[in-house]
């Protein structure tokens, strides 16, 4: 009886690293939102790290967390790190590009596991204001791809986008 619930278990553990292999190497989590402000109020929000401390959703989650800047204060090369504790974990960003239309930031996870990833916002002019994308992109290594079976990162991450969001559009659209 122990040797088929052991073989039944290896099957069931075989199964579940043949399916993660399977999964793709590359992951998205985007959501939008319409904020009435001019892609340039926005963008300038954005590139700027030390204005995320009114937006961001991950601010929140740790308001005590040891944060450092370098570079210039908005625009490409402007650094953002951060250490906190379980709930952001540690890590580094910096704008690569920025403009009215786009701003790429290089995303590099620590803790609580390495990851490299991009965040991309784009900001694209509509009749009632501008379409921001928040969205965020990487790759997914073989072990990610066995965690990504047992959580939903669009979830997980998209809800924190949709918070962030919400108050990006109420900084940009109630501040000059």
């Amino acid at each position: 009886m122990l040797k088929k619930i052991a073989i039944g278990f290896a099957v069931l553990v075989a199964a579940i690293l043949l399916f993660a292999a399977t999964r793709p190497d590359t992951f998205r989590v985007e959501r939008k939102t319409v904020i009435a402000a001019s892609p340039e109020r926005i963008q300038a929000e954005i590139s700027n790290f030390q204005r995320w401390k009114v937006w961001s959703p991950y601010e929140k989650k740790d308001p005590a967390m040891k944060r450092s800047y370098s570079g210039p204060e908005s625009g490409v090369g402007a650094k953002y790190a951060w250490e906190g504790d379980s709930n952001v974990g540690s890590g580094s960003m910096e704008v690569i590009s920025a403009t009215p239309q786009e701003v790429r930031i290089k995303l590099d996870f620590l803790v609580p596991f390495e990851a490299h990833n991009t965040a991309i916002f784009t900001l694209a002019p509509q009749s009632n204001g501008t379409e921001v994308t928040w969205a965020m992109e990487g790759p997914v290594p073989y072990f990610a791809k066995i965690i990504h079976l047992f959580f939903n990162m669009d979830k997980m991450v998209g809800t924190d986008f949709e918070a962030g969001l919400a108050d990006l559009k109420i900084v940009t659209e109630t501040q000059p």
